[in-house]
């Protein structure tokens, strides 16, 4: 599944962050990281325009 998808439904209330991690495969720590790295955040808006979102 494609990370940004996951970070995006996390920051949107639809999965917690252990939900998050796990579906990434990751432990809590490092999800914290995805979750404010600035390149997904740019590449989750790039997804939302394409989908038409």
């Amino acid at each position: 599944m494609d990370k940004r998808k996951v970070i995006t439904a996390y920051r949107r209330g639809f999965i917690t962050m252990q939900e998050c991690a796990q579906i990434l495969g990751v432990d809590s720590l490092h999800i914290m990281g995805l979750v404010s790295d600035p390149e997904l955040q740019d590449g989750a808006r790039v997804l939302q325009q394409q989908t038409g979102r």
